[in-house]
């Protein structure tokens, strides 16, 4: 009988674990170096998501919020736009809920040279 809750236990853990969002895509790709800062940034979730923050930081400039718009609502795509703060290294914070309720968090970064 242990057996059996054990399991029982592990698959209702797994599944909850399964129902969380991850980010799939941003655009700019984490990690890129391109020449020109982007007019907005893309991210792309494999689950529904309700965006609730967004952070930009700069390495020359204190962390700002982006706004969100009428973006509220729980979607997989989001486009933000962003302001310009030159060349230098963007660190993007992004926070959220999942359908579940489960607030997620992370973060990707790009540089413009």
């Amino acid at each position: 009988m242990k057996k059996i809750m054990t399991f029982a236990l592990m698959v209702a853990l797994a599944n909850g674990a399964l129902a969380h969002s991850k980010i799939e895509e941003t655009t700019p790709a984490n990690g890129a170096t391109i020449t020109t800062v982007p007019a907005e940034i893309g991210l792309n979730f494999s689950k529904n998501i309700r965006l609730t923050r967004i952070e930009m930081a700069h390495e020359e400039h204190s962390a700002v919020s982006l706004d969100l718009g009428d973006q509220t609502s729980f979607s997989q795509a989001f486009t933000i736009p962003l302001p310009s703060n030159g060349t230098g290294t963007y660190v993007i914070e992004w926070r959220g809920l999942g359908e579940d309720g489960h607030a997620m968090q992370g973060e990707f970064s790009f540089t413009v040279e």
